[in-house]
């Protein structure tokens, strides 16, 4: 008999995380098509332009957590594969929307979202369990690393698309996130399902030969094996004496308060104003057509990709709350700055605006961005992780849906210094916020931080 052919690890965290390009790829291909929607339906009313950028995100609401609980039932690589599968049908029905057909298009768009959410909560959970404990830092890195490359991606075939007639170009720019979801599926199919899964499910053989592809020695794989097992125990045991009430209580509450409170305050801030409708801000500064101005987005993808890496670099040779602190500072200064000069400055260079959004752009890209879910991941005690972790990626969706649905509102209301100068205000709470309600999580063991958040609550009581 053949031997059989092992799985490259490569491959399994290759594809493991591509599912952050398609998130990417959705939060940026918006950006330059609705420039070409809006002059092709004439749109002008600011709630409905605020409804087709934000329903992705309303559905991600749900669809992270749908995602959660099914793939517990049927596996994280076969909700993968369904998420990739609904992702190619709605972005080619996104496509073929009827002419002026603004509830078709935010419905499917919503839709949509549930395979942004699922891919958004399957994709770490899966890298988490596949990769070794010394090299889960690095593989979170890698996950915001393939959400910046969809992102960049998306603004490049926007780019590339532009001179296409205003009629389909934006509906070429939707249709093309399939393209992704395809590749997704394709490499999918040859992961193996994740080691704790098959242990949870009663299939330890299949299990320790996945681990045989992406672990060293039998020792190793035997040892985690054990580990998997142990922790299974705990995690049932935990979920039975627990409720959502049990988040709440003063033996959880602090950590619960600030693992949350990071979440939403990353969202709060504003960064997806800028990710979502950058060439109409850019519009709005200089006075050029939005859609003459597809290459500013490619910049910010490039500044998100570097950005990320060079986090992936300095993961673990910096605090967690430094980095929180010192990029939560510049992200509020390079908001409140720009509204302070255009009152002090007659006729002030409008491209002042723009820099001080790609030096927020360049500062979320390797702080807030990249360690709000390891922060996340780290926060929570064992007994209440599920939903502790489920209750702030639901808040964190809550807070992209709700700056995509407003910004234009807030726009149409008042100037865009002023919009940006109170995002700028909440950037200062959140690292307020940070200073005192988050402790840190570097080098500590899950244990050390959930004996640190005990002994603070009792303090607090």
């Amino acid at each position: 008999m053949a031997q059989e052919k092992k799985i490259s690890s490569k491959f399994i965290y290759f594809f493991g995380s591509f599912g952050g390009i398609l998130f990417g790829y959705d939060i940026g291909v918006m950006t330059g098509a609705l420039p070409f929607l809006k002059n092709d339906w004439s749109l002008t009313n600011a709630s409905v332009i605020g409804w087709i950028t934000s329903a992705v995100m309303f559905g991600a609401i749900f669809g992270g957590a749908f995602a959660g609980q099914l793939s517990d039932k049927y596996g994280r690589r076969k909700m993968i594969l369904v998420s990739a599968v609904i992702f190619a049908i709605f972005s080619l029905l996104s496509m073929v929307s009827p002419e002026n057909g603004s509830t078709y298009l935010i419905i499917i768009r919503m839709l949509l979202g549930l395979a942004v959410g699922a891919a958004s909560a399957l994709v770490p959970a899966y890298m988490s369990e596949m990769a070794p404990a010394n090299a889960r830092g690095s593989l979170s890195g890698l996950n915001q690393t393939m959400i910046t490359l969809g992102m960049l991606l998306s603004y490049v075939m926007d780019f590339v698309l532009k001179d296409l007639p205003q009629a389909w170009g934006w509906r070429v720019m939707l249709g093309c996130a399939a393209i992704p979801a395809v590749i997704l599926f394709v490499g999918v199919m040859k992961l193996p399902e994740s080691p704790r899964f098959l242990i949870n499910h009663g299939k330890p053989d299949e299990a320790r030969k996945v681990l045989s592809y992406i672990r060293k020695d039998k020792n190793e794989i035997e040892s985690e094996m054990q580990s998997i097992k142990d922790a299974s125990k705990k995690e049932s045991s935990a979920a039975k004496k627990t409720s959502w009430g049990t988040l709440f209580t003063g033996k959880y509450r602090y950590l619960v308060m600030a693992g949350v409170g990071v979440a939403t305050f990353q969202q709060f801030q504003g960064a997806n104003a800028i990710f979502y409708y950058i060439p109409l801000i850019i519009e709005d500064v200089t006075g050029k057509a939005a859609d003459s101005a597809l290459v500013w987005p490619v910049i910010q993808g490039v500044i998100l990709v570097l950005g990320s890496l060079l986090y992936i670099a300095i993961a673990e040779k910096v605090k967690r709350r430094t980095l929180l602190l010192m990029g939560g500072t510049v992200m509020g200064l390079s908001f409140i700055l720009p509204a302070i000069l255009n009152a002090m400055i007659d006729n002030l260079n409008p491209f002042t605006t723009v820099v001080f959004l790609f030096i927020y752009v360049a500062f979320y890209s390797f702080t807030w961005a990249p360690l709000t879910w390891v922060i996340v991941g780290e926060m929570f005690p064992l007994a209440i992780r599920g939903r502790a972790s489920g209750l702030a990626s639901s808040m964190n969706w809550v807070g992209s849906w709700a700056v995509g649905l407003i910004f234009p509102i807030m726009t149409a209301a008042m100037s865009q210094e002023i919009v940006f100068a109170i995002f700028g205000v909440i950037c200062l709470a959140g690292v307020l916020f940070v200073r005192y309600c988050v402790p840190e999580t570097k080098g500590r063991t899950l244990e050390e931080i959930e004996e640190a958040g005990m002994n603070h609550g009792k303090n607090k009581d």
